[in-house]
């Protein structure tokens, strides 16, 4: 036998012999559980360790304060848990998955909400003894569970126009979809029993404020200045107020002013008073900027392709610069379905309801004038501006809230009878000695 051959064997020799020792550890030791089943939920089963980790994460978001008795605690935790295997299993019926994207997108969103990065919301995460990716699978579930009770619990949920009236007619209505208004104010005050010329003085030394500020000055700077008011000191600002919060002298008056509107001097016992009205919202006017527009959109496909579909739409463009019929174009040229029958007509176009590129050239684009090609993630856009106009859509968005604000409550009121129904429906076998 060669030197080599030695050590072969001996190498061999070692192996064996540690596999010995450790099979002979076994025998002596006393077997250990590494992990146990602690519920069988339908086709799912919980495992002691989930559990566990479950526990420990529940403890890190309450800071281990008032948590109840361990046992409790443990029955609480495993009960939602099952609640959770049911609804997952639901989703998994239901082929609902949640993608990667979608859940890098939830994730930079909590961590925004919580104010960090994502990495910083990942190092916080491991500081706390949390695996980001337990806490990654965690959210994705939750996002998977959300959308099993939108399908399930949701589509149950109708809201009329009749239940949005109702609302809107009750006491609780009429106060939670009152107007707020933020003013600020200017008090020249006159001494009880003052003589006419104080008075006199008083009233020319206001209109002489409301002149300034009606002519740019900085309203905030003139009341900490001027005003011998309460709130001059903060430049003036009264902070938001309900409509029937607002002081009497004011409740006629603001109601009417547009932002930004400097009022007439208020003379009242005190001396005389100027509100400026900085902010509104609620109530059931809100007036935005519309624009009425029209576009052809040419779009790359299977026989055009990005650089094609560039050069078709500045040759359409040269053309509407040289006098050709915008409609008749549209017509020949649009890729868009929904506008190119109609001469590329998208009526009124309130702020938000198209993409951000579309919505820039549009702005910069004066009244009747044709915008240069823009490009989108649709394709390649010219767009006329036609028209302009302000519109009130207030009552729109107050009524669109309390229809959102009524789902909400009544899903709230639907979903724990739902979630009783399909706990009730599932097998499940808790193991004892949790």
């Amino acid at each position: 036998m060669d030197t080599q051959d030695a050590n072969t064997m001996t190498i061999k020799q070692l192996i064996i012999t540690a596999l010995a020792l450790t099979v002979s550890s076994f025998v002596q030791a006393a077997p250990q559980l590494l992990d146990r089943v602690v519920a069988v939920v339908d086709d799912d089963i919980i495992m002691q360790s989930e559990l566990d980790q479950r526990i420990k994460t529940v403890g890190v978001q309450n800071n281990e304060n008032d948590l109840p008795e361990e046992g409790t605690l443990k029955e609480q935790v495993l009960e939602r848990m099952i609640t959770e295997s049911v609804q997952l299993q639901m989703a998994d019926r239901a082929g609902i998955r949640i993608s990667e994207s979608q859940l890098d997108d939830a994730m930079s969103r909590i961590a925004a909400q919580n104010g960090m990065s994502l990495s910083q919301f990942q190092q916080a995460m491991a500081s706390e003894g949390v695996s980001f990716a337990y806490a990654r699978e965690q959210i994705r579930n939750e996002m998977r569970i959300s959308r099993v009770q939108q399908y399930q619990v949701g589509e149950r949920i109708q809201i009329t126009d009749q239940d949005i009236d109702y609302f809107l007619a009750s006491d609780i209505g009429r106060i939670a979809s009152a107007a707020e208004f933020r003013l600020r104010h200017i008090l020249l005050s006159v001494r009880s029993g003052a003589a006419p010329e104080e008075y006199k003085a008083a009233e020319s030394k206001a209109n002489k404020l409301v002149a300034e500020l009606r002519d740019g000055a900085e309203f905030a700077r003139i009341a900490m200045a001027e005003s011998q008011g309460r709130t001059a000191l903060n430049g003036g600002d009264m902070g938001w107020r309900k409509e029937a919060q607002l002081p009497s002298l004011f409740a006629d008056i603001a109601p009417n002013m547009s932002i930004g509107d400097i009022s007439d001097p208020i003379r009242t016992a005190s001396g005389f008073h100027i509100i400026k009205l900085e902010d509104k919202r609620g109530g059931n006017s809100q007036v935005i900027q519309q624009a009425e527009v029209r576009h052809i959109l040419i779009t790359p496909n299977e026989v055009r392709d990005q650089d094609q579909a560039r050069d078709l739409i500045n040759q359409i463009y040269e053309r509407l610069k040289a006098g050709a019929d915008f409609a008749e174009l549209a017509r020949e040229y649009s890729d868009d379905p929904g506008s190119g029958a109609g001469g590329g007509d998208l009526g009124w176009v309130s702020p938000g309801d198209m993409v951000p590129e579309f919505e820039q050239a549009m702005t910069v684009t004066a009244t009747g004038e044709i915008s240069t090609p823009v490009r989108s993630q649709f394709g390649w856009h010219v767009l006329e501006v036609t028209d302009r106009r302000e519109a009130d859509i207030g009552e729109e968005v107050q009524r669109n809230q309390v229809r959102q604000m009524l789902y909400g409550r009544r899903f709230e009121e639907e979903l724990p009878i739902w979630l009783r129904k399909i706990r009730s429906e599932a097998y499940v076998d808790v193991k004892e000695q949790l």
